[in-house]
C-alpha cells in the first residue's frame, strides 16, 4: 500500500494530535462526583492499597494497564532513531491493544540506551502497570533488558520483536511442517537473520523439537559457524560446524527457510534448490527475501508465509501480543513463561485447522477459507482468536503456577472475552477487505472537487475500486498535478466533449425509450445526457460502470432523480429509502428512513423495513429491528404511533421470522435491561437492537446527526436503498474518509447483488 508522506502526516496531527487519548470511566459531572473521585474520597481506596498491594488491582486500572516502552533504537524499518521520534508507533502499538484485546495502554519512550539506566527506570514505573510491552530496542540489549525486567519484576514482561514473531512463526511451522509431512526433528532448517527476532524465533523451534545441529543460522557475516570469533553469547547458542560458507550452498536440500533480514536476497534458484514441499517464510517486510510471485513460479509443492497482507499466510504480530497479554493479565500473572508462549503458539496452529466462519471468508472475499497450503496461521481479522489464545495463555499460567488469580468459570470468561472485542471498526474492516479481493468500477459524478479525487485516489491504490472521472479533462488533469495526487492509470472522460457525441446518443436512446411516454422527448434526453449524473446514471445501466457516487455538491434529490429516470428501482421495491450506519463500540446501528420519503404510511414503512433487513443481511448482520416511536406497545395514541404499531402487526404476520417489534421507545429500544424490565414479551428484550425504523423523515434525520455529533461516531451513508443498480449519494459537504466508506460500500453493493 502506497501511502504519501503528507498524508501520513496529517493523520497524525489532524484534529486531536496523536492516536490515543485518556478517557474517563466513572461519573464526573457533580461535585460530589469529584469529591469521590480525588479528595477526599480517594483517600479510602488509597488506605486499602496502602494495607494490601494487590488491592490496587481492584481499585485502580492497573489489571487493565499496559506500558509500551521502547528507547527508538531500533524500530522497524527506520533503525536508531531515538525515544521521541519513536512515539508514534507506540502510540500505533497501543491502538492496537485497545481494539484487539480491549487493553489500555501508556506508551513510555525512555531516554536511555545504557541496559542499567533503561532497566531501573522501567522498575521505578513498574507499579502504575499491569504488563510491560518492551518495544523496538535493538539486539543484544534487547536480551539482557528483558531477562533482568523478568527476574526483577512481577507483572508480564514481554519484547513483542523478539517473541511476538517467534509465537506466529513457530504456529506457522506446526502446521507447515503437518502438510508437508516432515518431523520437526528431522528437518534441515536455514535463517537468514541474526535479531532479536531470529534468535528468538530458533530458540522457540528448538522448544518445538528442532535439533540446533540441523539449524543454520546466518548474518551479515554469513552462517554463524564454531570457528566464528567474538559471537555474542546469543549467537554462540546457535553456532555450529558446517562447511557451508554461503546461502545459496545452505538452500540446498534444506527443508525450511525463515528469512528475517532484508529484501530480495533469495534467488529462484535457491528456492529451487530446496527438498521436496519446502516450506519458506520469507518474513522481510516492506520486500520479502524473496518475493511470493518468484517463488510459487519455480515451485508448485513449496508452503510459503511473508510478513505482507496481499499474501496467503501472514506472519502478523497482531495474532499473538494482544491476546498473550490479555490472557496473562486476566489471571494475574507473575510473567510470561515458556509454557505460556507454547500454549499460544498451539492455540493459534489449532485455530487454524477449524473451520473458519463465514464472516471471515466474507471478509477475505472467499467461499471456503480450510486449512491447507494456503491457511496454515489464521486470518488477522478472525474474531475467535481473542478467545482461543487469551484462555489458552491464561490456562498455562495456572497450570505453571505463576498465576496470581485462577480462572473458575472458563465458559464466563470467554463469554466476557467476546464482549471485550467491541465492533466499533469491525465492519468498515471488513467490508474494507471484501472490496479488494474483487474491485469494480465506480464513476464520480464530480470529479472536478478535491475531495472527491482524494477519495478515488486512495480507492485506487488501495485496491477497492477502479475511478471513472467525470467532468472537465484539463480541470481534473489539473487538480491531480496541483495536489500531487498519483492514480497510475484511470479513466477520464468529458460528457460534454464531441468525442462522446456517439456515448451519449446511446445513453439517451435508452432513456428515450424508458421516459418517453413521461413527457421526455429524444432532444431533452440528449440535452440531459451532457449532465454528469445523467451520464454516469448511463454508464451504470448500460454496464459501462458498475457503480456511480455523486451529491457532495448538489441537492440530494437533484442526485437521485437522474439515477430513477435512467436506472430505475430495483424489481419488487415500491419506495426507495435512505439508510445511514452508524458504528459503535456495539457495533453498527442502522438508521432508516433518513434522507427520502417525509412521512410514510403504515404500509410504506413496512416496505421499508423489509428493504433495510434485506441490505442489513448483504453485511451479513441479522437484522433485529425496533420501529421507533414515542409510545411504547400502546402506551399513547397518535397518528405515528399507530401507524408504526399497524406496520409492526402486519410484519409480525407475514414476515414471522423477521426479528422486529414496536412501537417502543429509543431508550427501550437499545437498552436490554429496561425492556427485561417494563416489556419482557418483547422479542427484542433479549436481544441486541441494530436497526432503527423511524416514523417520518424528520425523526430519522434529527437522530442520526445528533448521535453523530454527540458521539463522534463514525457515519456511513446515506446508502441508498432499493436501485436496480448501485448508486449512492454523499452528503454535501462529505469528509474524505466518508467519500472512501461510501465507495468501499458501493462495491461491496455491486458483489453482494451478483
Amino acid at each position: 500500500m502506497k501511502i504519501k508522506r503528507k498524508e501520513a502526516l496529517d493523520y497524525h496531527s489532524n484534529g486531536r494530535k496523536g492516536k490515543i487519548e485518556v478517557v474517563p470511566t466513572k461519573p464526573y459531572s457533580t461535585q460530589r462526583d469529584l469529591a469521590l473521585a480525588y479528595s477526599p474520597g480517594v483517600a479510602e481506596p488509597c488506605l486499602e492499597i496502602a494495607n494490601n498491594k494487590t488491592n490496587a488491582y481492584k481499585y485502580t486500572a492497573k489489571g487493565n494497564l499496559v506500558a509500551v516502552i521502547s528507547n527508538g533504537t531500533a524500530v522497524l524499518g527506520l533503525g536508531d532513531i531515538g525515544p521521541d521520534a519513536s512515539k508514534p508507533v507506540m502510540e500505533g502499538k497501543g491502538l492496537l491493544f485497545k481494539i484487539f484485546a480491549d487493553l489500555d495502554v501508556f506508551d513510555i519512550e525512555v531516554d536511555a540506551t545504557d541496559v542499567d539506566a533503561f532497566v531501573n527506570t522501567v522498575k521505578a514505573i513498574a507499579p502504575t502497570f499491569g504488563g510491560i510491552n518492551l518495544e523496538d530496542i535493538k539486539a543484544p540489549e534487547a536480551f539482557e533488558i528483558e531477562r533482568r525486567l523478568k527476574e526483577e519484576l512481577d507483572i508480564p514482561v514481554m519484547h513483542d520483536d523478539q517473541h511476538g514473531t517467534a509465537i506466529i512463526s513457530a504456529a506457522a511451522l506446526i502446521n507447515a511442517l503437518e502438510i508437508a509431512n516432515k518431523d520437526i526433528k528431522e528437518v534441515k532448517l536455514i535463517v537468514n537473520g541474526a535479531g532479536a527476532a531470529a534468535i528468538s524465533c530458533c530458540k522457540l523451534y528448538v522448544s518445538l523439537g528442532l535439533k540446533k545441529e540441523n539449524l543454520i543460522m546466518f548474518d551479515s557475516k554469513g552462517p554463524i559457524t564454531t570457528d566464528r570469533k567474538n559471537l555474542d553469547e546469543q549467537k554462540q547458542f546457535f553456532a555450529v560446524k558446517t562447511k557451508v560458507k554461503t546461502l545459496a550452498e545452505a538452500m540446498e536440500n534444506a527443508d525450511v527457510f525463515v528469512g528475517l533480514s532484508k529484501g530480495d536476497i533469495v534467488s529462484k534458484d535457491m528456492v529451487r534448490s530446496m527438498a521436496k514441499n519446502p516450506i519458506v517464510f520469507a518474513l522481510a517486510n516492506p520486500n520479502p527475501e524473496i518475493s511470493y510471485k518468484d517463488a510459487m513460479s519455480v515451485r508448485d509443492d513449496i508452503i510459503m508465509a511473508t510478513g505482507r497482507s496481499d499474501h496467503p499466510n501472514q506472519v502478523n504480530n497482531v495474532l499473538g501480543f494482544p491476546y498473550i497479554f490479555r490472557g496473562a493479565m486476566d489471571v494475574r500473572a507473575t510473567c510470561i513463561n515458556e509454557e505460556m508462549k507454547l500454549a499460544a503458539v498451539k492455540a493459534i496452529a489449532k485455530l487454524a485447522k477449524e473451520t473458519v466462519p463465514e464472516e471471515v471468508n466474507e471478509a477475505y472475499e472467499e467461499r471456503n477459507i480450510s486449512f491447507g497450503a494456503d491457511q496454515i496461521i489464521p486470518k488477522p481479522l478472525d474474531p475467535r482468536l481473542i478467545y482461543w489464545v487469551a484462555p489458552a495463555v491464561a490456562k498455562a499460567a495456572i497450570d505453571s503456577g505463576v498465576a496470581l488469580e485462577p480462572i473458575k468459570d472458563w465458559s464466563a470468561y470467554e463469554q466476557e472475552l467476546i464482549k471485550r472485542l467491541g465492533n466499533d471498526n469491525k465492519l468498515i474492516k471488513d467490508i474494507t477487505e471484501k472490496a479488494q479481493k474483487n474491485p469494480k468500477r465506480v464513476v464520480f459524478a464530480e470529479a472536478d472537487h478535491y475531495k472527491i479525487l482524494k477519495a478515488a485516489q486512495i480507492a485506487c491504490e488501495e485496491g477497492i475500486a477502479f475511478p471513472i472521472l467525470l467532468g472537465k479533462r484539463k480541470r481534473i488533469e489539473a487538480l491531480i498535478d496541483e495536489n500531487g495526487l498519483e492514480f497510475g492509470e484511470c479513466t477520464i472522460i468529458d460528457p460534454r466533449d464531441e468525442s462522446e457525441t456517439e456515448r451519449r446518443d446511446k445513453f439517451a436512446a435508452d432513456l428515450f425509450e424508458k421516459r418517453n411516454r413521461r413527457g421526455l422527448t429524444l432532444y431533452e434526453c440528449k440535452k440531459m445526457m451532457r449532465e454528469r449524473n445523467y451520464f454516469g446514471a448511463g454508464m451504470v445501466e448500460m454496464g459501462e460502470a458498475d457503480a456511480m457516487i455523486s451529491g457532495l455538491t448538489r441537492n440530494y434529490r437533484d442526485t437521485i432523480r437522474p439515477s430513477l429516470q435512467v436506472i430505475g428501482i430495483d424489481e419488487g421495491v415500491n419506495k426507495i429509502a435512505g439508510m445511514y450506519v452508524l458504528i459503535t463500540k456495539e457495533g453498527p446501528l442502522f438508521f432508516a428512513d433518513t434522507t427520502v420519503n417525509l412521512n410514510p404510511t403504515a404500509e410504506e414503512l413496512i416496505d421499508i423495513t423489509l428493504l433495510v433487513a434485506k441490505i442489513v443481511k448483504r453485511f451479513k448482520i441479522q437484522p433485529r429491528i425496533a420501529m421507533l416511536g414515542y409510545s411504547n406497545f400502546g402506551s399513547s395514541e397518535g397518528d405515528d404511533a399507530i401507524k408504526m404499531r399497524e406496520a409492526v402487526k402486519t410484519l409480525h404476520e407475514e414476515h414471522p421470522n423477521l426479528s422486529v417489534d414496536g412501537e417502543v421507545q429509543a431508550n427501550f429500544a437499545l437498552n436490554n435491561d429496561l425492556m427485561k424490565e417494563f416489556f419482557p414479551f418483547s422479542s427484542l428484550a433479549n436481544k441486541k437492537t441494530n436497526t432503527l425504523i423511524f416514523p417520518n423523515l424528520a425523526a430519522g434525520n434529527i437522530a442520526y446527526k445528533l448521535v453523530q455529533e454527540l458521539t463522534e461516531a463514525e457515519v456511513i451513508g446515506p446508502i441508498l436503498l432499493g436501485m436496480k443498480k448501485p448508486v449512492h449519494v454523499l452528503q454535501i459537504g462529505s469528509s474524505v474518509r466518508e467519500i472512501l466508506n461510501m465507495i468501499t460500500v458501493a462495491v461491496v453493493d455491486v458483489q453482494t447483488r451478483k
